[in-house]
């Protein structure tokens, strides 16, 4: 689907983009790859990695999600976007709500505008499980976003563009996750946790890699697509990075959950479920044809995508195996 086509990243120098660009590299001949970041350092970096001689197909390209015109100019003659750009740190968003907005809110209205309008075929956006049932900005900022994008199928008009969404959980060894704080920690042999009870969503960077290329092929317009994914228990984790140190929990944080939810409760009605993967489908009457004679099979409903009921769950032992791999 990816050979001979144009592609572009934004957030192309984050954790995700980084392993996205390796995975089209090699399992696909782009016509273009772009990779759109504000940071010219990252780029900078990463260019040593993907030197033009070599990787003729790729572009490093300088700007941010909240300059339109920027992206007018990054999107001219693309097919396909992967949009991976946000301000994702939860106390960050908090003490700095303008900026959040200003990125995860407006940015997103800048690249629905500017795919419609430069012809982009397909539109992919990250999402978060914090943007279900929100109680941080972060996570806000993100279901508008992500409300955005559903939404952007209704304005393309006589344009093919349409736009889905990927929302899952907390990515092994991504930037801002919890492994590095506690491989930080165990040098001083105590380990910070903030409830022993709390349970999260847990996908490696090469799974969430690889579900947004296939929903990519997938989609239809509207979707929010949510893959099966095992939970596990932060004490857990703690355990398996580092056995012999003392865990002390110091209390939940403002905006943070006990529990993650990727699909609520009150999305049951309109989430279809396969072996491997959730589809929460638009709520836009133009829309609803395309979903019918499909055979998916419905959710019960009562049904809800919540950590801590989650089916399946990561051992100790699996998390080390998998704390290994980075």
């Amino acid at each position: 689907m990816l050979n001979d086509k144009s592609i572009l990243i934004t957030g192309g120098t984050g954790s995700f983009g980084k392993a996205c660009t390796k995975a089209i590299l090699e399992r696909f001949k782009p016509k273009r790859l772009i990779i759109l970041s504000r940071d010219e350092l990252k780029q900078y970096e990463m260019m040593q990695s993907y030197p033009l001689a070599r990787y003729s197909c790729i572009r490093f390209f300088l700007g941010d999600v909240r300059d339109k015109d920027r992206l007018y100019r990054a999107f001219r003659d693309t097919d396909y976007v992967i949009h991976a750009a946000a301000l994702k740190q939860v106390p960050q968003a908090e003490y700095n709500p303008f900026e959040a907005i200003k990125t995860n809110v407006l940015g997103a209205q800048n690249i629905i505008d500017a795919a419609i309008d430069c012809g982009v075929k397909r539109v992919v956006a990250l999402s978060t499980d914090k943007a279900a049932n929100p109680i941080n900005l972060y996570g806000a900022t993100k279901l508008c976003s992500d409300k955005l994008f559903i939404a952007g199928n209704s304005y393309t008009g006589n344009s093919n563009t349409t736009f889905s969404v990927v929302r899952y959980g907390n990515v092994l060894g991504s930037r801002g996750s919890v492994i590095p704080m506690f491989m930080k920690q165990r040098e001083s042999g105590v380990l910070s946790i903030t409830d022993d009870r709390m349970t999260r969503f847990w996908i490696t960077l090469d799974h969430g890699v690889n579900f947004v290329l296939q929903c990519m092929e997938r989609m239809i317009g509207g979707e929010v697509f949510v893959p099966k994914i095992p939970s596990m228990r932060i004490a857990d984790l703690a355990r398996a990075v580092c056995p012999e140190c003392r865990v002390e929990t110091v209390g939940i944080r403002p905006g943070e959950k006990l529990h993650e939810v990727m699909i609520p409760l009150e999305e049951s009605r309109k989430t279809y479920e396969f072996d491997d993967y959730f589809v929460i489908r638009p709520d836009i009457p133009e829309m609803l044809p395309l979903y019918e004679g499909q055979g998916w099979r419905t959710v019960h409903e009562e049904f809800e995508y919540n950590s801590h009921t989650n089916e399946q769950w990561l051992s100790v032992q699996k998390l080390r195996e998998l704390i290994a791999t980075l």
